[in-house]
């Protein structure tokens, strides 16, 4: 078993930051891909930010330039800086690691189970 706990969701104001942590633990080979989406109410969950395990990112186009996600492979953990947040932003955002597991030869998806943001206006 794999597990993904996230912590340093929360209520910040518009414009105001908050850094989001996620660490994997468990049965663990190898880590490729690991990010993070994001869920509002109503809609559907969406990618993000997405970094490999060599260090190369992608962000969706709505975050470019005011988030910025980095890990450390030692500590199998992931981050999200979140800077000049807006209230488009509040979402449920989950953590998602790809993750071979000890004596297996492919990887499986692993989530989190979500850490709410909040932005106010």
């Amino acid at each position: 078993q794999v597990q993904l706990v996230e912590s340093g969701g929360g209520l910040v104001q518009a414009g105001g930051s908050l850094r989001l942590s996620c660490a994997a633990s468990g049965s663990i080979g190898r880590i490729d891909a690991m990010g993070w989406y994001r869920q509002a109410p109503g809609k559907q969950r969406e990618l993000v930010a997405i970094i490999t395990s060599g260090g190369r990112t992608n962000y969706a186009h709505s975050v470019n330039g005011r988030f910025s996600i980095s890990r450390d492979n030692a500590k199998n953990t992931v981050y999200l800086q979140m800077n000049s947040l807006k209230p488009e932003d509040t979402a449920v955002y989950y953590c998602y690691a790809e993750v071979v597991r000890h004596t297996m030869i492919f990887p499986t998806d692993s989530w989190g189970q979500g850490t709410q943001v909040t932005v106010s206006s």
